[in-house]
């Protein structure tokens, strides 16, 4: 199968369950702030940022990894892909135990942590380490499933984990609606990790039977891993990369309860479960696509890597436009009618919501081409962005409150993210001018600005009918998108011929599948 017919696939695997979970999520999340509490939800929040930075010791081995699978998936050398894997398995292992240790470490400081909740600490310890187990699994079961991701077939694992996951939180709505059980609520999330867990082991058996499930040679014996010492350089790369990652994504729950409230985090993830769930939608429908750039740039075919790149440059600046401008103009809106005027953040709040997804996006090809030719090699970076991120956040918090912490995560994506990874790229990995880059990036932001202002004098000279219901809402939103999709892409197809490129090969590559 092609890579693009791959892509395709699963794309089209994710998107469709995703929207599933989506809704399944959207309808939960009322019914779990109205019977558990704004405080309960923060706490849960709070709690997976405390493991998101534990989960810090895994040191990017699983991007290593899949960076090294690449070559022998394409030679079809399944001997080294055994041995690859092994050496995954028994590294993660060690890094299960680590993780332990670190978390129960953690949880002697939870009376102090957690003194002023308002929620009994026996349920605070039962619920981290339910999530500590369910994270786990990962480490001692799970390590396979970076075989599906880097082989393109993603959409198998897609598959089990949405359902897992949708029957979970309906079983967690009967739960929590007729019984308001913590425990039950809490108990449903591990329940599922473990069957999930159960099924994708079953499913790497058949599906690569002739893959070594056991951490062990086929002979029995131990074996030793002497023969990669460049993926031990990568681990030790990307281990700062992944830091940073973590400080830019995964700190903004913890300085929230720390300096604000557990409440305001309850709060912040409602527009998180949002943009969130856009973001992995989006990343859905790419789904493949950081598999197949690494097929290509094992071809080592110039003239198809610029082409591709720019091909992905072009519609990803199409869909964070679309979806940011949606964030601006949609969200509000929708928490109003979904949850009350009660869980609206400031405008202020939104605009940073909308700007940081919308560079997120954007640097996406940047990221996968980067991931692609093994490039970790500058891990100042990483520190200078969490260091920027913090130190930002810290010093505005007090004074702006939630928009002083998105503005610290805003500063450390615009100078290390969007300025300093594509010079890095294009002198290191493609060895192109970074000028190209520059000028491109320039070309599509240039195309964006009168979408921008299209739109805003669209939303507030225009459509400007009160918004009352689901179906006044469902309506608004619908105009507001298709004007999006026909303004931007009738200019991205006439001024950019990647963007046309990519759109003539998706008709032909859906037609055909």
């Amino acid at each position: 199968m092609s890579r693009l017919a791959n892509t395709i696939k699963n794309a089209k695997v994710g998107v469709f369950f995703h929207v599933l979970f989506i809704l399944t999520q959207f309808f939960a999340r009322k019914i779990f702030l109205e019977n558990l509490g704004d405080d309960f939800m923060g706490l849960t929040s709070t709690l997976q940022s405390f493991l998101s930075f534990l989960n810090l010791a895994e040191l990017g081995i699983g991007t290593a990894i899949g960076f090294t699978l690449y070559q022998p998936l394409f030679d079809k050398n399944h001997q080294e892909i055994n041995h690859i894997i092994r050496f995954f398995g028994n590294i993660y292992k060690k890094i299960g135990w680590f993780i332990i240790g670190l978390s129960l470490i953690l949880s002697v400081f939870f009376p102090i942590i957690f003194e002023d909740t308002g929620i009994s600490l026996p349920l605070i310890y039962y619920a981290f380490f339910a999530f500590l187990i369910s994270s786990l699994l990962g480490y001692f079961y799970n390590y396979h499933m970076l075989l599906f991701q880097a082989d393109q077939k993603e959409y198998m694992v897609a598959k089990y984990l949405q359902t897992y996951n949708i029957g979970k939180i309906i079983l967690q709505l009967i739960v929590v609606f007729y019984f308001q059980s913590f425990i039950g609520w809490i108990s449903l999330e591990l329940i599922s990790a473990i069957l999930f867990t159960l099924t994708l082991r079953k499913k790497t058996a058949k599906t690569y039977p002739w893959l070594n499930l056991s951490l062990k040679q086929a002979d029995g014996k131990e074996e030793k891993f002497k023969s990669y010492p460049e993926l031990v350089k990568k681990i030790k790369e990307i281990s700062l990369h992944k830091f940073g990652t973590f400080v830019s994504n995964g700190t903004d729950n913890i300085l929230i309860f720390s300096f604000i409230n557990v409440e305001t985090v309850a709060f912040f993830g409602n527009y998180q479960l949002i943009i969130l769930n856009f973001a992995t939608l989006l990343n859905k429908f790419f789904l493949g696509t950081n598999a197949s750039v690494g097929n290509l740039v094992a071809e080592k075919n110039e003239t198809s890597i610029k082409q591709v790149f720019w091909e992905l440059m072009s519609f990803r600046f199409f869909i964070a436009g679309i979806v940011g401008l949606g964030i601006i103009t949609l969200v509000d809106p929708f928490i109003i009618l979904w949850l009350g005027e009660k869980y609206i953040l400031s405008e202020t709040t939104v605009a940073l919501f909308a700007i940081n997804f919308f560079m997120l996006q954007v640097r996406q090809p940047v990221d996968v081409f980067k991931q692609a030719y093994g490039l970790y090699s500058d891990t100042w970076a990483p520190v200078a962005q969490s260091i920027i991120n913090l130190g930002v956040s810290l010093l505005l918090v007090s004074k702006w409150g939630l928009p002083g912490i998105l503005l610290g995560t805003c500063c450390s994506l615009v100078l290390i993210i969007m300025l300093w990874r594509p010079y890095f790229l294009f002198t290191k990995g493609f060895e192109w001018p970074v000028s190209e880059y520059f000028w491109g990036f320039l070309k599509l932001s240039a195309i964006f600005v009168p979408v921008y202002f299209s739109i805003q004098f669209l939303s507030t000279k225009l459509i400007t009918f009160k918004i009352a219901n689901f179906i006044d809402f469902g309506l608004y939103a619908i105009i507001i998108t298709l004007s999006l999709v026909l303004i931007y892409g009738g200019i991205l197809y006439i001024s950019d011929r990647f963007f046309r490129d990519l759109i003539r090969r998706l008709k032909k590559g859906v037609f055909k599948n």
